[in-house]
């Protein structure tokens, strides 16, 4: 598994970190579940031990966002509507896709 980052008084979190081996990404579709089960569990554990915590994850549904909102009533969701660079080299159409099914939350 991927090592954990800290930032100065978070613990951060990410599905993507799931994927990293000796500081290389290797993604593997079959695997999304477990890399955000892993991160989900991460972050319970470190939310019940009382330590603040940072999850940045691509969240394009509503839904996707739900198992981290109710772990705790203390949350702040920041909604990144910029364009950033590719970093994973995700194919183009998938980024489409994700783009398409894209929820805008209610409340800020």
């Amino acid at each position: 598994m991927a090592s954990v980052l800290t930032l100065v008084g978070y613990e951060h979190y990410e599905a993507d970190m799931f994927f990293m081996r000796d500081g290389v990404y290797h993604y593997d579709a079959t695997r999304i579940r477990d890399a955000h089960a892993w991160c989900q569990k991460l972050t319970r554990e470190a939310l019940s031990s009382g330590r603040r915590v940072v999850v940045s994850n691509t969240f394009t549904m509503l839904r996707e966002i739900e198992p981290y909102r109710s772990m705790t009533s203390n949350l702040r969701i920041v909604e990144a509507l910029g364009k950033w660079e590719n970093s994973h080299d995700v194919p183009t159409e998938m980024v489409q896709r994700m783009a398409e099914r894209w929820e805008v939350l209610a409340t800020h």
